[in-house]
């Protein structure tokens, strides 16, 4: 075989038998993945449905897709899979089934950690999830394993799959495997054929690492064949076992004549199972006479028929979307928050219901009592990780959040009796790794026919294979991009992001959703096959302009680095110069910004968050945003502007929407220009009043709910249209041409 500099890192071999209804989703995760290097080998084993037409569609013309066919007829899994592994070029192989899809990092991350430790097979956790819902999705591994990675040899894997034995069998994982092992699949096997192959190498001498990263999901449907046994399927295996060479190890022999022993009893047990259909009882009651190991085995079988703990349910029969996040969305209550509930009330108007789930239990920080504002009565279920819903209340589980909760009281009432207490500020939730128990979580409450998946911020995109809704769209929700903020260098960004990692991860999306041209712009030149949409934040315009009393500045922010410094430089810089032009000016600042420790200067009231910035904005002679760093849409911007107010900003300010506002705000970077500016409309109502008009007028044909939203909706509409029209026809849309081997056709 030639190997060159085109040789990939990993070949995926995936047999396929009539597999329609799945395979769609299955290649699409593989050509996906962030490991580029790689080739995808379908060995179709005869089928005769369209499972073909379908999995070409699906890798739409990617040049790194091979197909094999066969003129032999079904041969089973083991030697579609010999097929592949003889044409095989990458340096690893990959076993994926045609049912089940794989996290878009998972070859990436396996491969990396293998070729650290020096593993020749490596495997990481299944995540199982069922497709008629009859039970909640779970881990396959437990205890150690689960927790940390682990070294397996011959003896310990053999032991995981004593048949029917009710262990997690670590035969039942997707390994990868170097090609240099030269693997090959016993072909009398039907069932276990992946076991036995891992049992031969490790006997050989292979070195295995399990690794806990939740990487493989594994649908259980109603043709699926590894839990199905017959007596054919098990005196096969059985035969596997007398052809074994253990090399003389007594521990694995120990283990293989246990194994064998097994083999016996699930033998007789399916024997038992046959006899009790046919209503044999005498011929029952014999087999169990013969081997009464086989009568333990019908727990299994009973236990089946007990309730399950099912997936999550759906409160209305509305096709459902679900919203990932890690921020505190409580009501609009900052510039992000209010911008993905418009876009949820922009969804739920046009007739979807869409469901929250706060992903991470560090939601909380040092709330221990979240209270829900009516605005997110957008969302039709709210849950969150470590949270129990009581109405309009979501209660922290953890002890621990009421400790940190009472803690941060009790340093305020010292700050505010004047002994001044240090605190250490909680760690970010929105960009924290996420955790095995919030992928779980995800897995569980995620509705099982959602028609899209939607990350709140690029972070969230590695979790959005977790709602385990494979046919489903994802979407990301921008909100900026990070990677070119302007920053203070002199302030740390707990969101601090490189470019390389932001487009990774915005590529793991079907849709990105950027609330700015510029932006939008941006990502199109750096991910040009993804599709990339604009929705702004929308806002809600007044009748008319509203000027406002002289010598009255308003400030709206939430506590983030940008409005925190930005109001620092204004109170250096800008506010004495303004002081001394209007002696009787004040300053209002409302929002969270209040809680960063700023020293707020005379004229300058703190009034902290307010439940309806209404008044304020009607009553503000000016409304002001110094900002000098940031990225995005300045939600505040937008929200003042659909308040009819005259704004002095910088061009900080108008970032990204500079060509539509610049004529309806005023718009000073200098420090003394900017003053004067300020000065000059406090003390001229007719001059705001006509400012105001030109917001107004700027709000109402850029940022309006249906400027903002439609387009979104629509595509939102559009994919889920497509998804589901997939999911009935078994996921083909359209032809594609072949790209076969000379030697392929067999």
């Amino acid at each position: 075989m030639n190997e060159g500099v085109d040789t990939p890192r990993v070949t995926v071999v995936m047999a396929n038998l009539n597999g329609a209804a799945h395979i769609a989703a299955a290649v699409r995760s593989v050509l996906r993945q962030t490991e580029r290097s790689l080739e995808l080998i379908l060995s179709d084993d005869g089928s005769s449905d369209n499972s073909l037409q379908v999995a070409l569609a699906a890798a739409n013309h990617d040049p790194r897709f091979i197909v094999l066919r066969t003129d032999r007829g079904p041969t089973g899994p083991a030697a579609a899979r010999n097929r592949a592994l003889a044409l095989a070029r990458g340096h690893w192989i990959a076993i994926v089934d045609n049912d089940d899809v794989i996290h878009p990092e998972r070859l990436e991350r396996l491969v990396a950690a293998a070729e650290r430790d020096g593993a020749d097979i490596a495997a990481d956790d299944l995540l199982t999830f069922y497709e008629n819902g009859e039970r909640a999705p779970h881990a396959h591994l437990r205890g150690r394993l689960a927790r940390a990675p682990h070294w397996i040899g011959a003896a310990e894997y053999e032991r995981s799959n004593r048949l029917l034995s009710g262990r997690r069998a670590l035969g039942y994982l997707k390994p990868i495997i170097r090609r240099s092992l030269a693997p090959v699949y016993d072909e009398s096997l039907r069932i276990a054929e992946d076991s036995d192959l891992v049992l031969r190498l490790l006997v050989g001498g292979a070195r295995m690492r399990v690794y806990p990263d939740l990487g493989y999901f594994y649908r259980k449907h109603a043709r699926s064949v590894s839990h199905r046994l017959d007596v054919a399927a098990i005196d096969a295996m059985d035969a596997a076992y007398a052809r074994l060479d253990t090399g003389g190890n007594p521990a694995l022999d120990r283990e293989v004549r246990a194994g064998r022993q097994a083999m016996a009893d699930a033998r007789a047990f399916t024997l038992l199972v046959n006899a009790l259909k046919a209503r044999d009882f005498r011929g029952a009651v014999a087999i169990a006479a013969r081997r009464p190991g086989a009568l333990r085995l019908l727990k299994d079988p009973i236990a089946a028929r007990l309730p399950k703990r099912r997936r999550a349910s759906a409160i209305s029969d509305a096709p459902r979307v679900t919203l990932v996040s890690r921020q505190r969305i409580v009501g609009a209550t900052n510039g992000s928050s209010a911008y993905l509930l418009g876009l949820a009330a922009a969804l739920k108007a046009a007739g979807y219901a869409v469901d929250y789930i706060g992903v991470s239990p560090r939601i909380f920080g040092s709330w221990a009592v979240l209270r829900l504002k009516p605005e997110t009565g957008a969302f039709d279920r709210y849950v969150v990780h470590g949270g129990l819903r009581v109405g309009a209340f979501v209660l922290a589980r953890n002890p621990a959040v009421w400790l940190r909760a009472a803690l941060a009281i009790a340093r305020a009432a010292l700050n505010k009796a004047g002994a001044p207490v240090r605190s250490t500020p909680a760690a970010a939730a929105q960009n924290a790794p996420a955790t095995r128990a919030d992928q779980l979580y995800i897995a569980r409450q995620a509705a099982a026919d959602a028609k899209a998946v939607i990350c709140d911020y690029a972070f969230l995109t590695p979790l959005a294979p977790y709602a385990l809704s494979p046919a489903a769209p994802r979407l990301v929700i921008m909100h900026d991009l990070m990677s070119a903020r302007v920053r203070d260098p002199t302030k740390a960004d707990a969101y601090d992001l490189n470019a390389d990692r932001e487009f990774r991860l915005l590529g793991q999306a079907d849709v990105v959703v950027a609330i700015q041209e510029e932006e939008a712009r941006a990502v199109r030149a750096a991910l040009p096959s993804a599709r990339v949409i604009v929705a702004p934040h929308a806002a809600t315009v007044v009748a008319e302009p509203q000027p406002g009393a002289d010598d009255t500045l308003l400030f709206v922010g939430s506590n983030t680095p940008p409005n925190v410094t930005g109001l620092e430089r204004f109170f250096a810089d800008v506010w004495p110069l303004v002081r001394a032009s209007r002696p009787t000016a004040r300053l209002i600042v409302a929002g969270s910004v209040n809680r960063a420790p700023l020293r707020f200067p005379d004229g300058v009231a703190c009034l902290g968050v307010v439940g309806d910035l209404a008044p304020l904005y009607r009553d503000a002679g000016v409304v002001i945003s110094p900002l000098v760093s940031g990225s995005g849409l300045k939600i505040k911007l937008i929200e003042g502007m659909a308040a009819g107010k005259a704004i002095v900003g910088t061009t900080v300010t108008a970032q990204g929407v500079h060509h539509l506002v610049q004529d309806a705000i005023v718009i000073e970077d200098d420090a003394r220009r900017f003053a004067d500016a300020a000065a000059r409309l406090l003390g001229n109502r007719s001059a705001r009043q006509e400012l105001g008009a030109r917001a107004l007028a700027c709000a109402h044909r850029h940022f309006s709910p249906a400027a903002c939203c439609d387009h979104f909706v629509s595509v939102v509409g559009e994919f889920a249209a497509a998804s589901t029209t997939a999911a009935q026809d078994g996921g083909s849309h359209g032809g594609n041409s072949l790209r076969e081997p000379a030697s392929a056709a067999q």
